[in-house]
């Protein structure tokens, strides 16, 4: 039987850990080869060993500090020499950042969450576009939450660095409407993960949905019969929505 995304490649950011990690076991057992990307060495070599177990097959392990917007570009540079191609992008790493009052933020917590969920991402777009575009049905992701669109108090940092993303990806989404590329966003909602931990530490994990249940969900948006596009699917609601309506 042949795999829904044999032959496919796929970079995964984040994926030492809660979503990134499942999502990239997900894409290994449909058959696509990984790319993961996290800054922890010992979670990729983790990754790696549960890719193995469950594919026989291992992935490519990338420590990288997405900080280091050199890195990123790279990174696209060796895929395009090893494949000459990217067939999926999933945007996976993001940081929570301090709950705090604005004022009481500092510059530099606040650009750090900026450099993760924004900045980052933008270099992602720019260096793996031309290889996603080569692929015959490129396929991006990007998570986002509902902070983007609740705005809730004490959360600045998150909420304006995901509404940030969430625009950055419209426009992306607006500029390859007429291409091969679909580009999506993703809201896992709570689920059970250390991020979610240090924002809500009095919540019981139990009653929150594991990484693998969601990585699930978001595993269609990657296959190429997948034909939506500019649309954010909210996982809470198992809804489809345009971007304009998305609030």
């Amino acid at each position: 039987m042949t795999l829904p995304l044999a032959s496919r490649i796929a970079l995964v950011t984040g994926a030492s850990r809660g979503l990134g990690y499942a999502t990239a076991c997900a894409l290994a057992r449909a058959g696509a080869h990984v790319v993961a990307v996290a800054r922890t060495q010992g979670g990729l070599e983790e990754l790696d060993d549960e890719i193995r177990k469950d594919t026989g097959e291992g992935a490519t392990l990338v420590p990288l500090d997405l900080t280091d917007l050199e890195a990123i570009a790279r990174l696209g540079g060796a895929l395009y020499e090893r494949h000459g191609k990217l067939d999926i992008l999933v945007g996976s790493a993001g940081i929570a950042g301090p709950s705090s009052p604005l004022g009481h933020i500092a510059p530099k917590p606040w650009g750090d969450v900026v450099a993760i969920n924004l900045n980052a991402n933008f270099q992602l777009i720019r260096c793996m576009e031309p290889l996603l575009r080569v692929s015959d049905a490129g396929r991006a992701v990007m998570i986002s939450c509902d902070e983007a669109r609740r705005a809730p108090a004490y959360r600045g940092p998150a909420a304006a660095s995901k509404a940030a993303l969430e625009t950055l990806t419209r426009v992306w989404a607006a500029e390859n409407a007429t291409t091969n590329l679909r580009v999506n966003l993703f809201d896992p909602g709570a689920l059970r993960s250390r991020l979610r931990a240090t924002i809500m530490p009095g919540e019981d994990p139990e009653t929150l949905p594991t990484p693998a249940e969601v990585a699930e969900a978001l595993l269609p948006l990657c296959l190429p019969s997948w034909g939506e596009h500019g649309k954010l699917f909210d996982y809470a609601t198992r809804t489809l929505k345009h971007f304009a309506a998305a609030v």
